[in-house]
């Protein structure tokens, strides 16, 4: 018990070795399958309202509200004590452009074109890719590399940004939304089953461990019906 005592709750006492970041989809709804056709709504509405359900928080106006605007391209790091509440950087829905639901409420899932989100798992104080922005890329895992022939990386060019690192704990940074990127996959083989990996690339970042699946990277299948 005296020892527990001597423990923060707002920050590890080793952080000498954090492991990289692991990696999770939305939506996420059956594992990592996701199937649809297209002209049945029935079997994509569930994903849309995945989708919108997630990205409630991300809403411009409340981002707004909450959170403040940073300045791109480098960490946003806060001094202060551990207890002392952090401020966020503001991620607004509408940054994912074709894949923020405003324009299309159907996240492309009615046109066959579905979009998923990419997460970084929090760890407290990681800085990710030492300076340079992380990126992602996506390629067909295995099989016909021409089952995937497009796919469309938002913001920018699929990166997330420094000033939302490094991360302080859900005790002090109350506000913090973790950044997305959202992958548009305008051209994808329809009426196969074609897995899709998706990984992080940057300074530090593992992501071909065979042991760990989630480890910088994550693979899923589209399933697309006409």
């Amino acid at each position: 018990y005296v020892m527990l005592l001597t423990l923060s709750p707002y920050t590890p006492r080793f952080r000498d070795r954090v492991s990289p970041p692991g990696v999770m989809i939305r939506p996420y709804l059956n594992g990592f399958t996701i199937a649809f056709n297209v002209s049945q709504p029935n079997t994509w509405q569930p994903y849309v309202d995945s989708m919108h359900h997630f990205l409630a928080a991300y809403d411009d106006k409340i981002q707004e509200e909450k959170n403040i605007e940073c300045v791109p391209g480098q960490y946003f790091i806060q001094g202060g004590n551990d207890s002392e509440e952090k401020k966020a950087c503001q991620f607004k829905r509408s940054l994912l452009q074709n894949c923020s639901g405003i324009e299309d409420p159907t996240f492309g899932y009615s046109k066959g074109q579905p979009c998923i989100l990419l997460k970084m798992n929090r760890i407290i104080g990681y800085r990710p890719g030492a300076g340079v922005p992380v990126s992602v890329d996506c390629k067909v895992q295995k099989g016909n590399e021409s089952h995937l022939r497009s796919v469309d990386f938002y913001p920018g060019n699929g990166t997330f940004d420094l000033m939302y690192y490094p991360y302080y704990g859900k005790f002090t940074h109350v506000n913090y939304t973790s950044p997305l990127v959202a992958m548009h996959f305008t051209d994808v083989q329809k009426n196969y089953s074609v897995p899709i990996q998706c990984r992080l690339n940057g300074k530090g970042i593992i992501n071909d461990l065979n042991s760990d699946r989630f480890l910088g990277r994550i693979i899923f299948t589209l399933n697309i019906g006409k």
